[in-house]
């Protein structure tokens, strides 16, 4: 069986920024599929990009937090239930169509409790979610796992080469990503970061060893084909 990977960058829309370290690491790096911030200050712009890019998939980054901390209560199955079908009628109206998956800001889905919910209000897309099993997950290319202490050796060209090599199994697999640039009025603890990973996932190097590996970068676009020629 094939090892197909989808390189997967999250808050596409968050900034202009941040849409431009996505769409670089794409056309200039590995990066398959992104998730959009309906709710981003810079969604419009994100759209705009990603029009330009069709082999960019472009899902759904549910969000209710964003980087301000605002108030949500995960466990208000009905006010969860409205805000997914606002946000889902609001990528429609950008995007024009249905998202290719679904994920989370700060994994807010996968809270106990919310991830059974996800799963009831996904499943008519016909599209993955993040944690239900049809891609198996990998997130750990992220520089700040103690909040606010940055160790970018996480999103180095030889932790990610490490990562494709150990953690790129047969089937298929989602490596997440948080690239992007500074931008005036975009303010995150996340941001030196970001562009560290921009320069990492557009290495050459590491570009090689996927094909080194013989590893398939794909969308999550492929995915419901791939399901149904496998059954």
């Amino acid at each position: 069986m094939a090892r197909h990977l989808i390189v997967n960058a999250d808050d596409l829309g968050a900034s202009d920024g941040v849409n431009r370290g996505i769409v670089e690491c794409h056309v200039d790096g590995i990066v398959t599929s992104a998730s959009l911030m309906v709710t981003g200050v810079a969604a419009d712009d994100a759209v705009a990009r990603a029009r330009e890019h069709p082999e960019l998939g472009v899902g759904l980054h549910w969000d209710v937090w964003g980087e301000d901390e605002r108030e949500f209560d995960l466990g208000d199955r009905r006010a969860v239930r409205e805000e997914f079908a606002r946000q889902l009628d609001r990528f429609h109206e950008l995007m024009g169509r249905s998202p290719t998956h679904v994920d989370s800001h700060r994994h807010a889905h996968r809270e106990p409790g919310v991830m059974e919910l996800f799963g009831e209000l996904v499943e008519p897309l016909g599209v993955p979610l993040r944690g239900d099993g049809r891609v198996r997950f990998v997130g750990g290319f992220y520089a700040q796992w103690e909040w606010m202490v940055t160790n970018l050796e996480y999103v180095s060209v030889p932790f990610l080469e490490r990562m494709l090599r150990d953690e790129v199994p047969e089937g298929w697999t989602e490596i997440s990503c948080h690239p992007g640039h500074r931008s005036p009025g975009y303010s995150a603890v996340y941001l030196a970061e970001r562009e560290k990973e921009v320069r990492t996932l557009t290495d050459p190097r590491v570009r090689a060893t996927v094909d080194e590996l013989g590893i398939r970068l794909a969308s999550f676009a492929a995915v419901p084909a791939a399901a149904a020629a496998a059954s």
